[in-house]
């Protein structure tokens, strides 16, 4: 992703441009000539705002100032992003009661936490042939969480595993 380049002082190539002041104030169209050495006696940087524009739209402005507050507003908007993580759980179509009440548990407290979760039921040997055990064990895991997750990816086979991945329910 190429950042947009902004066009300051010698860098901006119309000979027109219309000026908006350092105080946000309109100043008119004037010669490029005119606008810069305005600029500098105001110690400020022009900078081409608007490129597109008929005749461009140039500030007056502190352009190191600029940069470094768009970096904090970037920096403010990651932080507030929120990362979704997906944890993992693995099975077996003969996971006993006990042992798969506990995965259960994991589960819960993935979903709760706000992370997805990838239920993995892996078959070893001849187990592939009775899928249908690992497709219940996979359907009691998604009825014991249903009032806090969602199924987000049905159950499906890739290889020698089957998965399937749940998702917190979106809270109103």
């Amino acid at each position: 992703m190429a950042k947009p380049t902004v066009n300051v002082n010698q860098a901006i190539r119309a000979r027109e441009i219309r000026v908006v002041g350092a105080n946000s104030e309109q100043l008119g169209i004037m010669n490029l000539n005119d606008a810069l050495a305005l600029a500098e006696s105001q110690q400020l940087d022009l900078v081409e705002v608007s490129p597109t524009a008929v005749p461009p739209v140039c500030r007056i402005m502190d352009y190191g100032k600029f940069k470094y507050q768009q970096s904090k507003k970037l920096q403010e908007a990651k932080k507030k992003q929120s990362h979704v993580v997906v944890k993992e759980v693995k099975l077996r179509p003969k996971t006993d009661e006990h042992d798969l009440q506990f995965k259960i548990k994991h589960v819960r407290r993935f979903i709760e936490e706000g992370n997805k979760a990838k239920v993995t039921l892996v078959f070893r040997g001849r187990e592939i042939t009775h899928m249908e055990f690992g497709v219940r064990a996979l359907e009691r895991v998604a009825s014991e969480i249903e009032d806090i997750a969602i199924i987000e990816m049905k159950p499906k086979m890739e290889g020698r595993s089957m998965f399937m991945i749940v998702a917190p329910k979106v809270k109103k």
